[in-house]
């Protein structure tokens, strides 16, 4: 299999957690692509219509897309640990968790672009409010739920530790942690892990 992606992305990096946690290193390729809304990469494209990372092309040739696609995929192929339960509530609360981090990111993503490539006198600031005033709900309710984390580890929580690391990546003035105390000793906690460690953005 080869994982196309961007070390910058933070749905790439849950998918390379995912891959360290799951022990499947050796099974995947990494093909690293440059890709933006307006300079799109066809070796993407050719595997994910809509030229979004990461898309993980397998050993048939088919590609599979979005990040939530790929880690359910990835689970699938270990008998153990699983990190989406197979039913019950737990399930739902895990997938609900992992929509959550993804909403986050994806707000944050978002408002990374409209900052960072379109042009200034192109900018919308209450557009780029409103995707951080859904960074804020995203966090608080993580934060009410951070309590409950334990030492687990599961889809959620890898996905709630992404999103995490991609506001210390480029919103490192927020101040998230002092906002949020409680997901912030979690997170500083759960970031020593070796799948963490080995998947930071780079500086």
């Amino acid at each position: 299999m080869k994982l196309l992606y961007s070390p910058a992305s933070p749905f790439v990096r849950k998918v390379l957690v995912f891959i360290k946690e799951l022990g499947l290193e050796d099974k995947v390729e990494l093909a690293k692509v440059t890709t933006t809304v307006v300079n799109q990469s066809a070796e993407l494209a050719a595997s994910n219509p809509v030229a979004k990372i990461p898309a993980l092309v397998l050993d048939n040739g088919k590609g599979l897309y979005d990040s939530r696609v790929i880690t359910a995929y990835l689970d699938s192929l270990v008998a153990s640990p699983s990190f989406y339960p197979a039913e019950g509530d737990a399930r739902w609360d895990v997938l609900c968790m992992e929509a959550l981090a993804d909403g986050l990111m994806d707000a944050a993503v978002n408002n990374r672009y409209e900052r960072g490539l379109r042009p200034a006198d192109k900018q919308w600031a209450e557009w780029g409010e409103g995707q951080m005033k859904k960074v804020d709900g995203a966090l608080k309710a993580l934060d009410a739920a951070a309590v409950s984390f334990g030492d687990r580890i599961d889809a959620g929580i890898i996905g709630a530790a992404c999103a995490c690391g991609y506001l210390d990546f480029r919103y490192p003035d927020i101040g998230w942690r002092e906002n949020y105390p409680a997901l912030g000793a979690w997170y500083a906690k759960f970031s020593e892990r070796k799948s963490m460690q080995e998947t930071q953005p780079p500086s």
